[in-house]
């Protein structure tokens, strides 16, 4: 994704709610919407503000958090206290993509977060996607990434792809696709020998200059 991930926590515990609106706010790339205590406040804000990702509660006033991911088809994780097995997979068939069982710590929901964004990033745009690509996106967010490679042939695709934004470096490309900076750099120079990007250096006040890469039209 080009713009911040807006994310709505859905939570009549405001409490709870600014906690984790201090957690997303604090990450990369993500921006916390007003939250909203009620079932009714989430569908007022949902319809004004199309947020993207939704940390639902499933305890509400006057409704249902699962039922409202159900609804709402937006992506979503449930965050509750409900950990018992009926609650999860009623979570899962509505369509969370996440479970986050309270209390946890800080850094367990931003590990997620980081997850679906780069799972963000890897399926955005609407060209068509390999078999490959697409586990690669599910295994980020379900954490299981690390035995999964691409083949050079999709990997280069994606790396085109996230270059369609704009210039980046190698290391912002492999943040946002969930590679090592050492595979986006080889890939990056393979490209840039075809003559497929272009590569310029751009210096700081100190150290050595970056290396800066573009699609050449």
């Amino acid at each position: 994704m080009t713009h911040p991930i807006r994310t709505l926590i859905i939570d009549d515990d405001f409490r709870v709610a600014g906690i984790h609106r201090e957690i997303i706010d604090a990450q990369p790339g993500f921006v916390a919407l007003e939250p909203a205590l009620t079932v009714a406040d989430a569908l007022a804000t949902i319809e004004a503000e199309q947020p993207d990702l939704l940390l639902v509660d499933v305890h509400l006033p006057h409704g249902d958090g699962i039922e409202l991911v159900r609804a709402c088809n937006i992506d979503a994780f449930i965050i509750t206290a409900a950990g018992d097995g009926p609650t999860v997979r009623r979570a899962l068939r509505a369509g969370a993509l996440s479970v986050l069982i309270k209390p946890f710590e800080r850094r367990v929901l931003a590990e997620r977060l980081n997850r679906y964004s780069r799972y963000a990033n890897l399926l955005a745009g609407s060209t068509d996607l390999e078999q490959e690509a697409i586990d690669r996106a599910l295994a980020i967010l379900n954490g299981t990434d690390a035995p999964l490679t691409l083949s050079r042939s999709a990997t280069e695709k994606l790396v085109l792809d996230e270059l369609r934004a704009g210039e980046s470096s190698a290391t912002e490309v492999a943040e946002r696709l969930g590679i090592s900076r050492a595979t986006a750099q080889r890939h990056l120079a393979a490209l840039a020998t075809r003559m497929k990007v272009g590569v310029r250096l751009q210096y700081g006040l100190t150290g050595r200059p970056e290396h800066r890469y573009a699609l050449l039209r």
